[in-house]
């Protein structure tokens, strides 16, 4: 008598399949791991993308999960996108495929809809119901990513009114310290209209000590805690770029005018006060709430042109005699960071060029990070440091940013991947921060450095908030916070306001309140939501471009290993093409258990390994560039 199949009641969250079908993802409880259950496509038909649901999950003879049963508890999702299709004379709305396997009877409200019009829909009682409807020429793969992702362009008439009374309301100046005669000066790309930080340094005085300041937007004096406008900016919690497209977290008469520090007029700001010795140790940690006044907007290349080639251009004449001091104290914090190990944040990008008539995406190019990029990395991340230990010095239970310490596995992982790609890596069984900054000294200018830094980048692991001091490995700093950026990041804006509860008398702190680790949750989820956001509008762009690169050969590393095929990043252009498992030679091939080889019976592709590849199809709606192998 055969035994019966186990099985249980979970409860968890849906995961759509493109191609039809789905999963039921059931977090983890206690040292359980996460349990994902196939949901073939007709039980799959009533539900989207993150519905909670509960279902009965039954383990098959081959150790998967399958999911049957599924009842509705939760729908987080507001809004679809979709475009219309007909059925026997029905109108009907085919939705994104990453959040619906199927076609919903459509209830138009009496607006006139035809074959093949793109429509944003709510879903209730069986139906999409008509929100609005796309008009002719609108980008839909830009559209079909912001709903996917519940992102929001509009803000609400409550937040709209409350930025009028901002905008009419004075503010007064308080116990503020006037920082406007001290040359301060902005650094951004020229297209720049939210501009958070300002930055200033002093001569160094008789110890050899010279003074940085970092100035940043006051946003949390316009933008109270519980009001309209922080409601808002809590529930985006950052602003979101999807290339050709920002949806700002805060209006835009806020944002890039009335709290943004454009030159030449008087702004409320947060600073943090840095005294950097001759070894470039910061010995003291002041911060303050300031006036200030930018002298000047100063591009990147502006900037890289006075450090690497002794240029001035017009805008820099008026800080000319303090731009030597600006060199030195990005020189100190350069040798400090040095010493203790870690990695550059900023690194080489790839970055979409639109035709300026059309708006339409023209080209992809690889963007390096100049001496300019450098100094300003330099001194925010020697501003968060400082406003880090800052608050934890002074018990003030606040967001910090973390990251973990890589486990083995990973590190394994990481060494075999640079040993495939030509580089010794020799890390042992633990990687430090310093062992770190050898080996990003290593791939620092080689042909394969942007898919090393990938997979260097996906070893670390993500960063993440919480209320609980730890260190940030891959920075190598003790503590961390974001403070630089409270016109883009809530969590900035948080930290703004700890700070200024504490500089105004309050000091009745709850010890890591967990109200403030309630927020890191939400933030995190936030985060990652954005992150998937952009990367989708990433992809979308690419396999635009890459179509015209069709039948073309690429030089090219494998980056990522998948149950079913490789990930192959083409050299120079940083675009990142699927190669499947079943159009390779000698097959059929099985990836190891860690996912770092694809092995075959008598060939292994292993990441870090050079393919030459061509370019066979691409998928501009599902972002998707396959890749065959060529030669």
């Amino acid at each position: 008598m055969d035994t019966p199949a186990p099985s249980r009641t979970v409860t968890g969250r849906i995961d759509v399949h493109p191609r039809g079908y789905g999963f039921l993802v059931v977090h983890p409880s206690g040292a359980d791991e996460v349990l994902s259950a196939f949901i073939p496509p007709p039980e799959l038909n009533p539900y989207l993308a993150d519905d909670v649901v509960s279902a009965t999950v039954t383990a098959s003879a081959d150790g998967r999960w399958n999911a049957s049963g599924l009842s509705l508890l939760h729908r987080p999702r507001q809004e679809v996108y979709g475009e219309v299709v007909t059925r026997k004379g029905v109108v009907h709305l085919r939705i994104d495929r990453d959040v619906a396997n199927g076609d919903w009877p459509l209830e138009a409200a009496g607006v006139e809809v035809q074959h093949g019009d793109a429509l944003v829909a709510r879903i209730a009682d069986g139906k999409a119901w008509l929100l609005r409807k796309l008009e002719p020429g609108a980008d839909r793969s830009l559209e079909r990513i912001i709903v996917r992702h519940g992102l929001r362009r509009d803000f609400a008439p409550e937040a709209r009114a409350e930025v009028q009374r901002v905008l009419s309301t004075p503010h007064a100046l308080g116990a503020r310290r006037d920082l406007r005669q001290v040359p301060t000066v902005t650094v951004d790309s020229p297209s720049t209209r939210v501009i958070d930080d300002a930055i200033s340094v002093l001569p160094a005085g008789g110890d050899g000590a010279l003074r940085l300041f970092v100035s940043i937007a006051d946003a949390a004096e316009f933008v109270t805690e519980g009001s309209a406008l922080d409601r808002v900016a809590r529930e985006r919690a950052t602003s979101v770029y999807l290339a050709g497209a920002m949806l700002p977290m805060l209006p835009e008469e806020l944002s890039t005018n009335w709290i943004s520090l454009v030159p030449g007029e008087d702004r409320l700001c947060l600073t943090v006060e840095l005294r950097i010795d001759p070894e470039g140790h910061v010995t003291a940690a002041d911060v303050y709430e300031s006036l200030i006044r930018s002298w000047a907007k100063l591009s990147y290349t502006e900037v890289a042109d006075y450090l690497d080639k002794e240029e001035v251009s017009e805008p820099m004449a008026v800080v000319r005699e303090a731009m030597p001091w600006f060199r030195a104290a990005a020189a100190r914090l350069a040798v400090a960071r040095a010493g203790r190990g870690g990695i550059e944040m900023a690194r080489e990008e790839a970055r979409f060029t639109f035709d300026e008539e059309t708006g339409e995406v023209s080209g992809i190019e690889a963007v390096r990070p100049t001496t300019a990029h450098a100094l300003v990395e330099r001194f925010m991340v020697a501003a968060n440091e400082a406003i880090a230990g800052w608050l934890i010095d002074r018990g003030v239970p606040a967001l910090l940013r973390v990251q973990d310490e890589p486990d083995p596995q990973r590190v394994a992982d990481l060494a075999a991947f640079a040993q495939h790609s030509g580089f010794a890596a020799g890390f042992g069984r633990r990687l430090t921060p310093l062992a770190l900054a050898a080996f990003d000294r290593q791939i620092a200018g080689c042909t394969a450095e942007s898919a090393l830094r990938s997979v260097l980048r996906r070893s670390l692991g993500p960063s993440r908030y919480t209320v609980v001091p730890a260190m940030h490995f891959g920075l190598a700093a003790r503590a961390y916070a974001h403070f630089t950026s409270p016109i883009r990041r809530y969590a900035d804006l948080s930290v703004h306001r700890a700070l200024k509860q504490y500089l105004r008398g309050r000091r009745d702190f709850v010890h890591e309140d967990p109200s403030v680790e309630q927020l890191a949750v939400h933030l995190n989820e936030r985060s990652r939501t954005a992150h998937r956001a952009e990367k989708d509008r990433h992809r979308v762009l690419e396999a635009r471009i890459m179509a015209a690169h069709v039948g073309r050969e690429h030089m090219g590393l494998i980056t990522r290993v998948k149950p079913f095929g490789l990930l192959v990043q083409l050299d120079g252009m940083l675009v990142e093409g699927y190669l499947p498992a079943d159009t390779l030679p000698e097959g059929p091939y099985q990836p190891d258990p860690r996912e770092t080889s694809l092995v075959g019976p008598a060939r292994t592709f292993t990441i870090g390994m050079p393919l030459k590849v061509r370019v066979a199809t691409t998928d501009e709606q599902h972002g998707r560039i396959e890749l065959a192998l060529a030669g």
